[in-house]
């Protein structure tokens, strides 16, 4: 929001109308993210006009986007449609698929909300063949879920299964385990309403060991009460509960109103067929309260009373009549439950396309900076220099690489570097060393930050060592196949180096210090094939390689330096 007010400014200061609407569009949704839609739906109108008066249409559709997102938000269905088509048409002229793609998904989310499944299904299939047609795997995953959530509403269970089945192939494809959770439980429901329990009970314990075991606690919390569902179809009660109860403690914790309202709506009908009706007006009051809070003030008055008064005299006579009125509640709220169910479904899946989106833009940023500064760049919105007292660089380096490089195909040479650099970076993961950046034919990493550590030292030795074994395997594979090899040196120092991050755009983690230059010049001293490592690495692995003193050997810049082979481990 800061940054976003400071961009807006100097914007307006130089007459920069594109950035004034950036920046609008930003602080639109800084509001949107804290659920603040009144504040949000200002900026975006406000960027839309600006876009609008400098036809500027990339803009343009996105604010129309925005609005209808923020309409949807606040149940104002049909402005958000008129968003949504707005911002459709305007990607059309651009010839914008990926756009086109999203506004037919949002058209169709709102036409769920309309209970116009007929129209959603249309729209959801619009957005699939796009998907398709610009293989973007992971909007067809969702596509898919979504058409399958409409013939699940239908009843149609066999094309619901055919098309959750697919979706589940592709999440499994891209390795989407959130997706994957998801349709698992989707696929329970399924079995769950063809009261096939088995198959719904293994689809479900499938989908909670799954959101378990990648600690999303939301997935994990739906997912404990797919199952109290399975056990509440079945009218095993008792075990219902347990899970709903579960489900009900991770819900608290999330802070998810929607779906607590719901599971105490569950324990309300659970209690009640048990006989327990001091235990279910309790949890039907909770009911009430937490579906007012998700509602506006004024209609909370006027509802809670009267609903709360009926539901009272309802149970009343429940106590009066035990027997007979239990058989008839619970066929009444076991026969309510395919809707709900789909309801609070629906509900869930775009909740974690929202949740899905901050994994994605999470990972990207993991996949740029070490997990702790990237941490601390979101808390912060910085991230500080700091100084480590012992760390151990290793360089990396092909001998002859431009040579070589000139009988290769760019398209060759540059799924050789792919390969060999991607081998490396699976190599240094599994000794916790941090890879700080590549440049042409070289390769950089740490071992003993951004979190210091008493085996840097031997970590990165040891990577090194894999890395000569796994270059030395390609290179007899390239020789067999009649390519040209790459060999490689690799170069180790020990010392002191500051770390942190440089640039603003296409920023990065990087390290400095004389320990850096040293490293450097222990890679372009060594030789093909070997590890060549300082004096001050030696003495921290000596007793557990096995090196050879090549003496005091004269560095560039540096003087002779103390160097060692290692030859392997002791």
């Amino acid at each position: 929001m800061k940054y976003a007010n400071d961009a807006l400014e100097l914007a307006k200061k130089i007459g920069f109308e594109k950035g004034r609407g950036n920046a609008l569009m930003v602080i639109g949704n800084c509001y949107d993210y804290e659920g603040n839609e009144a504040s949000a739906l200002k900026y975006y109108q406000d960027c839309l006009d600006v876009f609008t008066k400098i036809s500027y249409k990339v803009g343009i559709a996105r604010s129309h986007g925005n609005l209808g997102i923020i309409f949807e938000k606040m149940g104002n269905y049909p402005k958000a449609l008129e968003g949504y088509f707005n911002a459709l048409s305007t990607f059309k002229d651009l010839r914008d698929s990926e756009g086109i793609a999203t506004c037919y998904n949002n058209i169709g989310n709102v036409n769920i909300r309309l209970n116009d499944f007929d129209k959603a299904l249309d729209n959801y299939l619009q957005a699939l063949n796009i998907n398709k047609k610009i293989g973007d795997a992971s909007g067809y995953s969702d596509c898919l879920q979504n058409i399958a959530n409409i013939y699940h509403h239908n009843k149609d269970y066999g094309k619901a299964l055919e098309n959750y089945s697919e979706a589940l192939k592709i999440t499994r494809t891209i390795g989407d385990q959130q997706s994957e959770a998801s349709v698992l439980g989707n696929i329970a429901n399924i079995y769950n309403d063809e009261k096939e329990y088995d198959s719904a009970f293994f689809y479900d314990s499938k989908a909670l060991a799954l959101s378990k075991s990648i600690g999303d606690v939301s997935d994990y919390g739906f997912d404990l009460s797919n199952m109290g569902y399975i056990y509440l179809y079945q009218k095993k009660f008792n075990e219902s509960k347990v899970y709903f109860d579960s489900a009900l403690q991770i819900s608290k914790q999330t802070g998810d109103k929607e779906y607590i309202k719901d599971i105490y709506r569950n324990l309300a009908n659970i209690d009640s067929a048990n006989g327990d009706f001091k235990t279910a007006w309790t949890d039907y009051k909770n009911y009430i309260i937490y579906r007012d809070s998700l509602l506006n003030e004024a209609t909370i008055k006027k509802t809670t009373q009267a609903e709360m008064k009926y539901e009272q005299d309802k149970l009343n006579a429940v106590a009066e009549k035990e027997r007979q009125r239990q058989k008839v509640i619970r066929n009444a709220f076991i026969g309510g439950f395919s809707i709900m169910f789909l309801a609070a479904g629906l509900f869930f899946f775009q909740r974690k396309r929202i949740a899905k989106e901050k994994k994605r833009s999470d990972e990207l940023l993991l996949n740029i900076l070490p997990e702790e500064v990237a941490e601390e760049l979101k808390q912060k919105g910085n991230a500080d220099a700091k100084s480590f007292d012992e760390v151990t660089v290793m360089f990396t380096d092909f001998k002859g690489f431009t040579n070589i490089a000139e009988k290769l195909s760019a398209k060759e040479l540059v799924a050789e570097i792919d390969y060999c650099f991607k081998g490396f970076d699976n190599i240094i993961h599994k000794y916790n060393i941090e890879k700080i950046k590549t440049i042409g034919d070289s390769y950089m990493a740490a071992g003993g930050l951004p979190m210091a550590n008493k085996t840097h030292a031997k970590d990165v030795v040891n990577a090194a060592l894999e890395i000569v074994g796994f270059m030395e395997k390609h290179k007899q594979q390239r020789i067999k196949e009649g390519k040209p090899v790459f060999e490689i040196r690799i170069g180790i120092n020990t010392g002191h180096v500051v770390a942190g991050i440089v640039g603003v755009k296409k920023f990065a983690y990087d390290i400095w210090g004389d320990t850096v230059n040293l490293a450097s010049r222990m890679e372009s001293s060594g030789e093909p094939g070997k590890i060549n490592i300082s004096g001050s690495t030696y003495e921290l692995v000596k007793d557990d390689f096995n090196c050879t003193h090549r003496g005091k050997i004269q560095a560039k810049n540096k003087g002779e330096v103390d160097m060692y082979f290692v030859e392997g481990k002791v």
